[in-house]
């Protein structure tokens, strides 16, 4: 449609055809999105949020935005068409606050910390 952030006078959207029911546990919803950092692909997926614990009796299917004017062929097999996360249901209320003194601090701390050695995230935070 004109006016749509995804109109392209000469592209096109397609709809991925998924032969696969998901199910996810309770108070779990999955984002379907395009395969992360696959800009290689010639479309891209659209991302949405279905809730797989309460709608898995069918299939969900991936629209997509065609962007490569030029391909001609068949993807290969194997090419990855989305990437699924799943996502807990759960309320809570952000809150934003300017930095106190100390948070500050602690980001300059580990900030200068970082730059004088490799690999702290890896080591020190990361599950």
């Amino acid at each position: 449609m004109i006016g749509s952030p995804l109109f392209d006078p000469d592209g096109f959207l397609i709809k991925f055809h998924n032969l696969w029911t998901i199910e996810a546990p309770d108070g779990y919803a999955v984002l379907f999105t395009h395969p992360f950092n696959r800009f290689d692909l010639p479309f891209t997926t659209l991302t949405g949020l279905v809730d797989c614990d309460r709608y898995h009796d069918n299939w969900i299917h991936f629209p997509a935005r065609w962007h490569d004017h030029s391909f001609s062929g068949v993807l290969p097999m194997g090419t990855p068409v989305a990437q699924c996360v799943p996502v807990k249901r759960e309320s809570w209320i952000a809150r934003t606050a300017p930095l106190t003194t100390d948070e500050t601090q602690r980001v300059h701390d580990l900030t200068m910390a970082m730059i004088r050695e490799a690999g702290i995230y890896r080591r020190q935070f990361r599950s």
